[in-house]
Parts: C-alpha cells; structure tokens; sequence
C-alpha cells in the first residue's frame, strides 16, 4: 500500500458519495476526476453568444457531473425505461458504460462491446450500436439480450469503422463510417480499410445498405432536422477546417444541395451533436490538436503550442438553424457527444472525455 496515493483516492471517494456522483470504484480512479458545479445562479458556464439563446436557459440549472471513471466517452444514449438511464460508450476500455437516474448507479452494461462508439435508440425501443473496430459492424440489440447484425460490409468488402448513427422516423438507419477504430490502436486496433471512400450509409426498412453520401472525408456526427427535410452530417478533415454539411433529404432516401452549414474554427472540433425540437444544433466541442505554424520558447525550449487553448473551447457549442453560434456551455473536459435525456426530455447529456455530464435546459431533442 502507498498511503501518499491511498489518502487522496480514499478522500474522493468519500466526497463522490457525499454529492451522489457516480463512480466505478478503485480499479476506475485513475481516470476519474473530481468536479466543484458553480454555487451560484445563473451557472456562469452556460455563456449565452446570442441573445436568442436566453430562452433555452434555466436560471436555477447547473451544470451537473454525473459520473466519471472512464478514458474516451462518447455515444451516449437515453431509454426511459427502468426509471430512466443513459448508456454511454467507454471506447478504449471497449465497454458501455450505464448511468441510471433512479439510483444515481455507473455500471458495466457489456463488456468486452466491440470498440462500441455510436448508441442510438430505435423507434421500437431497442438499442442500436456502432461496434467500432474488428468487427465494424453495426448490430441491434434485442428485447432478449441477442445481437442482430444490421450490417458489417458493403459491396462484399468489410465496413470501415461505424461511428455515429441516427434513427429516421420510417425506421431506415443511418450511420457514418469514418476510419478512426482501425487507423491506429486505441479505439480498437489497427486494420487496412478495404472500402475505397468513407461514406454515410442508410439501412432500408428492407435491409438493404446504401451509401448515400461518398464524397466527404472521414464522416463523424449526423443527425435530421426535426421536420427530417435535412440531414447534417459532420466532415472530420473539412476543407479548411472540420464542418457541419447540410444536406436536403429525398422521398426515395437519396440526398442532395450539399451546402456548408457550419465551419468551425481552424482550432475547433466539431464532433457528435444532436438537434432540438426547434432546430438547433447541440454540439460536442473542444481542441482539435491543431498546432501553431511556429514553435514558441517555454521553459528553454522551443516548443509547438495548440491552437487555441482547450480550457476556453471545451464543452458544446449551440448552433441556430442557420448556422450562427449563440451559446457555449463550459466543461472541463472536451464533449465528444451528448443527447437529451430525462423523464421530460429537457436534460441534456453531454459524454465529455472521462466523465458523463448534466444539465437541465428549456429544451427538447427533436427526437
């Protein structure tokens, strides 16, 4: 025993259960971190940019850790059953992860879970994964447990790495396949993709896969408009920097009018993000990695520092209909996904690098 890391641990701990945080237990702490909310209203870490923006705001709301103790969270999704709970994936870890409402509880829901990233729930109530690396597949949770494969090739070459998917509301799936689970080893391993582009694919109600977008580099997010006439879908290597496309949808499933909607700064990462009921882009935030042209002296050496700084960018950025910023809410964590959550589906759930994060708003997902 080593009282100098004990002491610390033990005392975070005892502070988690004191505020009701979620936590995994010893073997998880190395990657769980403490979090203070704001005392005082209005949360100052809701940073409205345009005063449309107010009305979404609850005065009286904070932002909220929920629970920690995870390496790289992203799809989080939210079944109202069993008192309500949110999965969210622990991608290196190659687990999901449960956050449970009624008990405050952070579980183990599978493991291993195939590198799963993207979770989204269907209108039948069952779950839909994207199982990231090895298997690249995307799969269907039964009411008892079983794994239907919805797909895992396309043109009888295997997928890339199924990211983020998204339900339609005549039950077609659509999911992007970017190559982020097999081009290094952290998010699965590494693997020689065998399709020629990275595409957006849909799964007809007929079972048929079809690549309906194949001209953007490495697809991330995507989500409808409420009224579903568009299809926003995220370029990880835009031109110049990472963008939301919009897309306008078809009768028969195709797309077209490609048009930029939003272009984030070159030190932006736009990531996942989901849509309320009034159209707005809710959207996972923070550093991308990019570096300054030059280096800069630091401590006697030259060193090449970030674009940007990530403790000014992490959190979600909020996006009108048009694409204009008109809020930031802060996190102390990069926000790589999120949906809406809770009994009145106003909360927001914002899966941000370790940790699962909260907060009520005067809004709805529009799904």
């Amino acid at each position: 025993m080593q009282p100098s890391t004990q002491k610390p641990r033990r005392q975070f701990l005892k502070a988690a259960a004191g505020t009701g945080l979620a936590v995994l237990g010893s073997g998880a702490l190395a990657q769980s971190f403490d979090f203070r909310p704001n005392q005082r209203y209005p949360d100052p870490a809701v940073q409205i940019l345009d005063p449309s923006f107010a009305k979404y705001r609850i005065y009286s709301s904070t932002v909220e850790q929920v629970a920690t103790g995870m390496r790289w969270a992203e799809g989080p999704v939210y079944f109202p059953e069993d008192g309500g709970y949110v999965l969210v994936s622990d991608i290196p870890n190659n687990r999901i992860m449960k956050y449970s409402e009624r008990d405050g509880s952070f579980t183990v829901f599978r493991q291993p879970a195939n590198w799963a990233n993207g979770n989204v729930r269907d209108r039948q109530g069952r779950l839909i994964t994207c199982e990231h690396s090895v298997t690249r597949r995307v799969v269907r949770t039964e009411k008892g447990g079983r794994l239907t494969v919805l797909a895992d090739s396309y043109e009888g070459k295997k997928l890339n790495a199924p990211n983020d998917i998204v339900v339609k509301s005549d039950d077609t799936v659509w999911f992007t396949d970017p190559l982020f689970g097999i081009n290094g080893e952290w998010e699965g391993f590494r693997a020689k993709p065998e399709q020629a582009s990275t595409n957006v694919y849909r799964i007809g109600t007929d079972g048929k896969l079809t690549a309906v977008i194949t001209d953007i580099v490495n697809p991330n997010g995507l989500a409808f408009s409420p009224d579903e006439k568009k299809l926003y879908v995220v370029e990880w290597k835009g031109t110049p920097n990472r963008s939301i496309w919009s897309y306008d949808v078809n009768a028969d499933g195709t797309v077209g009018n490609k048009t930029k909607l939003i272009d984030a700064a070159d030190q932006g990462a736009l990531d996942g993000f989901k849509v309320d009921r009034d159209g707005n882009l809710w959207c996972g935030w923070g550093s991308n990695g990019a570096l300054q042209a030059e280096a800069s002296e630091q401590g006697g050496r030259k060193v090449f520092q970030l674009k940007g700084k990530p403790e000014e960018l992490d959190g979600v950025m909020v996006f009108n209909p048009q694409g204009k910023a008109i809020a930031h809410i802060r996190l102390p964590e990069r926000c790589a996904n999120l949906c809406f959550g809770g009994p009145k589906n106003n909360r927001l759930y914002m899966a941000s690098s370790h940790s699962l994060y909260a907060l009520y708003v005067e809004a709805h997902g529009a799904v």
